[in-house]
């Protein structure tokens, strides 16, 4: 069932043609993601769907009769109604009819209004659907329903919008970037939700595990082209390599055609028959063919890190309360070279706060935060760059100076080093209150990294940044050889980038966990025993921030060795247990098989066995 035909659509501003002639249609329990580079108009084509902006040509049809929510990026809101009156004022008549239901047992004295609303919540099946929106509430940290929503943050209102999309239950559901302003947890209840709900999805995220785990299509906006890939984020790499190999090789061919049928031309043949000419006009379209150049340019990452000494930064028994919210609660750690820390933890577990303290913008209650003489800190914080007014993106740059130096003594200009950030020279005179989200985050970018840090903090960094410019970044930091922490919810650039991760509890505990954010999930979910015989023992997996060790040092690696090694083993044991789904096994195979399982069960009671006894010791 086809739910939205999208015909021949073309949007341009002033000589600037974002796209031309598309088309593309949506249907009946298709999840399809949108892909596209920063600049090429994604978010336009959304705001075209919604109504909120018009295409210059080409028609929008939606199924008449189906219902359609929109989550954008900066949603509008009544700052005068609370988070309740804001879900109620919605067109759904379930919502209504739950609303009507709520007023009456305020006033139970009336009894025929109760009785009338009790019916109707009856009658409707209202019931699981108050239970359902109550708990997408819950979900999205929206508990406080007489909040108002002026007094929201940014990231609320976007997951109140969110809320409401989703409890509205619609046939069509078109989204922009709807991972952002979630946390970790958050986001894995998404995707679980979107799973098991029937409800047809038109999105723009670059999540990358998103994108895997919940759409079953990509359509990729290239070079002007649309291309629709039948599967999930994987699937769309291979085919697409795969599309960019093949049009490499037509081009090679044409190009080597283009050579024989420009000298057959050059010999200007005087007898014009009727083969010559077709032979003509399909010179004129190999032509085209052969100087098809793919614009395949990149971000070009370079800085001439400062040098770093031994000492980089210290925290020595660190404490900060908010009235009695604990963010610290004796902190202890020294950053040694290298080092690559993931962040992550729940909103509000301090996480910024945390940033604030380390980069010394934010005094701690008590204890010593010591930064070391060459340390120099790069910040790339949420709120991104401050634009002035009429200023052009050049402009931004040459604050820095004319100049920038790079490494081995080498120089660049601003205007070499904005191209190197795929600002071409024309829109290097653009104002930077026109670019697009993605194109001011890469600007931002650049201006943190010009100014040569060599201790990198990354506050949510790939936020509304493309793909592209998301792999060149990986890249980079990879081979950065400073120290980085990184807060993110995009668990793919996570997984690629840290070594160990700060995981946020609350109430001031933070568990230093060997691994990055797969490694914790596998681990987590593989210690069922330890995490309930422990409910009430968390601190057991962080280690200890306000007193002497219990353990030695040998003991205290042996602890962690044990926990990343524990979580090696349940995903050993995973694998093997998926080998028993294999119908071809022989009884041999089996056999074997089972004794392999056998001996990692064991292995794995032996390691949690040596996990209590040295867990008790540390609390003892």
């Amino acid at each position: 069932m086809n739910y939205l035909t999208v015909e021949n659509i073309s949007k341009s501003y002033g000589e600037l043609v974002l796209f031309e002639d598309l088309s593309f249609s949506v249907h009946k329990d298709q999840k399809i993601a949108f892909v596209a580079k920063n600049g090429t108009g994604k978010t336009s084509i959304l705001n075209i769907l919604s109504g909120d902006d018009e295409a210059d040509s080409g028609n929008i049809i939606y199924r008449k009769g189906i219902k359609v929510s929109f989550l954008s990026q900066d949603p509008k809101f009544d700052n005068n109604l609370t988070v309740e009156e804001t879900i109620f004022a919605s067109d759904n008549p379930i919502l209504k009819i739950i609303h009507t239901y709520e007023k009456a047992l305020l006033n139970p004295e009336d009894t025929d209004t109760y009785q009338k609303a009790f019916e109707a919540m009856e009658q409707h099946q209202a019931w699981d659907f108050e239970t359902q929106y109550k708990q997408i509430l819950f979900k999205l940290k929206l508990e406080d329903l007489n909040q108002k929503v002026g007094l929201l943050s940014g990231g609320q209102k976007k997951r109140l919008a969110l809320a409401n999309a989703l409890i509205n239950k619609p046939d069509l559901l078109i989204l922009d970037e709807p991972t952002n302003h979630l946390d970790l947890e958050m986001i894995e209840w998404l995707e679980a939700f979107f799973a098991k709900e029937n409800i047809t999805l038109f999105m723009v995220t670059h999540d990358r595990y998103f994108l895997e785990r919940v759409c079953n299509e990509i359509i990729e906006l290239d070079e002007g082209q649309l291309y629709s890939y039948k599967g999930n984020y994987s699937y769309y790499l291979e085919k697409r390599d795969a599309r960019i190999e093949r049009e490499a090789v037509e081009t090679n061919k044409a190009k080597q055609l283009f050579k024989t049928e420009l000298e057959w031309m050059r010999r200007q043949p005087k007898a014009r028959t009727t083969k010559s000419k077709s032979r003509i006009d399909d010179f004129f379209e190999i032509k085209h063919r052969a100087h098809q150049r793919r614009k395949d340019y990149q971000v070009q990452l370079e800085i001439n890190m400062e040098r770093l000494g031994s000492k980089i930064m210290e925290f020595h028994n660190v404490s900060k309360s908010f009235k009695d919210k604990v963010i610290l609660k004796g902190f202890d750690y020294t950053f040694k070279k290298g080092e690559r820390v993931g962040i992550i933890g729940k909103n509000g577990t301090g996480k910024t706060t945390f940033l604030n303290i380390l980069t010394q913008t934010t005094k701690p209650d008590g204890g010593k935060v010591v930064k070391g003489d060459t340390v120099k800190f790069g910040y790339y914080t949420q709120s991104g760059i401050t634009i002035k007014p009429e200023q052009k993106v050049i402009d931004v740059i040459r604050e820095f100076g004319d100049y920038i130096p790079l490494k081995k003594g080498r120089q660049i200009s601003a205007q070499q080093l904005l191209e190197r950030f795929l600002f071409s020279r024309k829109k290097q005179y653009d104002f930077v209150e026109k670019l697009s989200g993605g194109e001011r985050k890469r600007l931002y970018l650049c201006t943190v990294l010009i100014q040569n840090p060599n201790f990198l903090i990354l506050d949510e960094p790939t936020n509304d940044l493309d793909i592209v410019t998301l792999n060149v970044l990986e890249s980079f930091l990879l081979d950065f050889p400073g120290c980085i922490i990184v807060v993110s919810h995009d668990r793919y650039f996570m997984d690629k980038v840290v070594d160990h991760l700060f995981v946020f509890k609350g109430e001031g505990v933070i568990e230093d966990f060997p691994g990055n954010y797969t490694d914790y999930r596998v681990y987590e979910d593989s210690q069922p025993v330890i995490s309930k015989a422990t409910e009430d023992k968390k601190e057991h997996t962080s280690w200890k921030q306000n007193e002497a060790s219990k353990l030695s040092f040998n003991e205290e690696k042996e602890l962690r060795n044990i926990e990343s090694k524990l979580k090696s083993l349940a995903y050993d044991k995973k694998q093997l247990e998926d080998k028993f789904l294999n119908p071809d096994l022989s009884q041999e195979d089996i056999n074997q098989l089972s004794e392999e399982l056998q001996d990692i069960i064991n292995t794995i009671e032996a390691k949690e066995e040596r996990w209590f006894e040295l867990s008790e010791k540390l609390e003892g």
